[in-house]
């Protein structure tokens, strides 16, 4: 079913900037803090009480660190190339007080994470293509909808497409999605995946869309055939836009810990990632796993969503979510 483009760039409201400039400010700021509370608690507030509990800096107070990191699904390799760097800044700048290693920690954290904090510019191409995927309960339809809204605020026409016809439920969540946002939705009850965004992609195409994101059905990396489909969807669109698609998106459940490093792994291989969601922050304590899949797969982290709201979904920015760890 085809909905209708509500407006174009020039047809914004002020109501949708005031509404971006809300999001992008100390509202936003704050929903992160509140999202990444488990987080905290497990980095921040027992690094700080670890901290008044050490008298000097000794090898007891870097092995409970790690023990501190890895519970946080830091991951092994992560937390040894974190605490090592830590080693290496504490001796070269002579710190002698444990309470002096907070700030040691977030640059560390920082100087592996800002190099994967990319923001996704859709400019460029008309349409840009998105190709979103991800396992079953990663919160894929759901963050496809929160990016059109996003992108439909930063002043582009938005389409949508259906690819993920096996389950009915998930069209129409597309559905209500896109009469949320004022976006159309391209769907075939039951069709094939590709034959779905094919259309779309001639759609946007005709209508001069600035950027169609395509859902896919949710899938385990383990469901060859599954991933055989995939393949096809993103050959499909090559077909059509022969450097389509320009993002391929994996969305991650944040509560999945290390397991995202194997989603990561597979769906690279199957897809060629260029970009990652990282999901429900809001609902667990594993928010290190960001830190270990920027180690060890330095895939761009195009956004996080920390809640169920229709603006939980923003930018990856480094410094703001290792400030949001421990202040």
């Amino acid at each position: 079913m085809l909905g209708f483009l509500k407006g174009d760039k020039a047809a914004r409201t002020e109501n949708d900037e005031a509404q971006r400039n809300a999001g992008q400010s100390g509202g936003w700021l704050a929903r992160l803090r509140t999202g990444l509370a488990g987080t905290r608690a497990r980095i921040g507030n027992r690094f700080g009480a670890l901290l008044t509990g050490h008298a000097r800096i000794d090898e007891s107070l870097y092995q409970e660190l790690e023990t501190l990191l890895l519970s946080a699904d830091v991951g092994v390799a992560s937390t040894e190339l974190l605490l090592g760097e830590m080693r290496k800044r504490v001796a070269s700048e002579g710190i002698e007080q444990p309470a002096a290693l907070k700030d040691v920690l977030k640059q560390c954290l920082l100087q592996v994470l800002e190099p994967v904090a990319r923001p996704l510019s859709v400019e460029g191409k008309r349409p840009f293509v998105l190709l979103v995927a991800g396992v079953n309960g990663s919160g894929k339809t759901t963050s496809i909808g929160k990016l059109a809204r996003y992108y439909r605020e930063q002043g582009n026409s938005v389409m949508l497409a259906a690819g993920d016809t096996f389950r009915a439920a998930a069209v129409e969540q597309l559905r209500t999605w896109g009469e949320r946002n004022g976006v159309p939705v391209v769907s075939q009850q039951g069709g094939d995946p590709a034959a779905v965004v094919f259309d779309a992609l001639q759609s946007a195409q005709a209508r001069g869309v600035d950027l169609l994101i395509a859902d896919t059905a949710g899938r385990l990396p383990t469901q060859l055939h599954l991933m055989e489909e995939l393949k096809k969807v993103k050959r499909v669109i090559a077909r059509v836009v022969p450097d389509a698609p320009h993002e391929a998106m994996l969305v991650l459940d944040a509560n999945t810990g290390q397991n995202a490093l194997a989603q990561v792994q597979a769906f690279d291989d199957a897809l060629r990632l260029t970009g990652l969601t990282v999901t429900k922050l809001d609902g667990t304590a594993r928010g290190g796993t960001i830190v270990a899949i920027a180690r060890h797969q330095p895939i761009p982290v195009r956004f996080i969503g920390v809640g169920e709201d229709i603006d939980d979904l923003r930018p990856f920015d480094a410094r703001d979510f290792v400030d949001a760890l421990f202040d």
